[in-house]
């Protein structure tokens, strides 16, 4: 099966297509510019691939955690054009995206990912590697004080391989990841959400307007803010 795979659930913007066995894919650090960059970045990845999106067989979207503002413009994207094109859509975590790709560029098999969720607060969760070779949770996705997520993982067995934002952000993660460095992965890719999307995504699917983020956390930022 073909797919068009499509995030923009944090600073980067990625897209990516599976066609005929063969990959194309964009990515580009671009924040608060996801709104003018992602169609051109499809558009150009179905020239790439000399392919329409009608003879594509589904869209693979990042369904969140991640900007509120980001989650909410690749899902408006998908929708729109699974909406044109009749196609059926499926939802990937952004969590579980970073940790499939620390999978198939470090081997890892057990990973933590981290992302900074702002307001002294991360996005969660740990995954382990399937007999498929596809990152698995092992936990709830979560959002938490920085000093709480030890806790949260107080019954699993770490370190575990560290990926995202939040371990940078809050150094007092450290002790939780196997990554003695900054983590190499900080953000998600279409292409990792291609390789888990495509396993049993019939199954999974849905039509456009049921394509739906996952914030986890679903208070805006601003309500926050002081004087609010």
């Amino acid at each position: 099966m073909n797919f068009l795979a499509i995030d923009a659930s944090t600073e980067a913007c990625s897209v990516a297509i599976k066609y005929n066995d063969k990959q194309f894919s964009e990515y580009e650090l671009c924040p608060q510019s996801h709104s003018l960059r992602l169609l051109p970045m499809i558009d150009s990845v179905l020239k790439q691939a000399n392919v329409k999106l009608t003879e594509l067989d589904g869209i693979i979207f990042g369904q969140g955690p991640g900007s509120f503002t980001g989650v909410r413009i690749g899902i408006g994207v998908t929708q729109g054009l699974a909406f044109s094109t009749q196609l059926p859509a499926r939802g990937v975590s952004t969590l579980q995206a970073m940790a499939q790709q620390a999978y198939l560029d470090k081997g890892a098999n057990k990973v933590i990912a981290a992302i900074d969720a702002r307001m002294s607060e991360v996005y969660t969760c740990y995954f382990e590697v399937d007999e498929l070779g596809i990152m698995q949770p092992k936990t709830e996705e979560t959002v938490l004080k920085p000093e709480f997520v030890a806790q949260y993982y107080k019954d699993l067995v770490l370190p575990a391989y560290g990926v995202g934002t939040g371990w940078d952000a809050y150094p007092e993660l450290a002790a939780l990841k196997s990554n003695v460095d900054s983590p190499e992965i900080l953000f998600p890719t279409a292409l990792a959400m291609l390789a888990i999307g495509q396993v049993g995504f019939t199954g999974h699917s849905v039509d456009a307007e049921h394509a739906q983020p996952k914030y986890v956390r679903d208070t805006v930022s601003w309500k926050k803010l002081p004087g609010r």
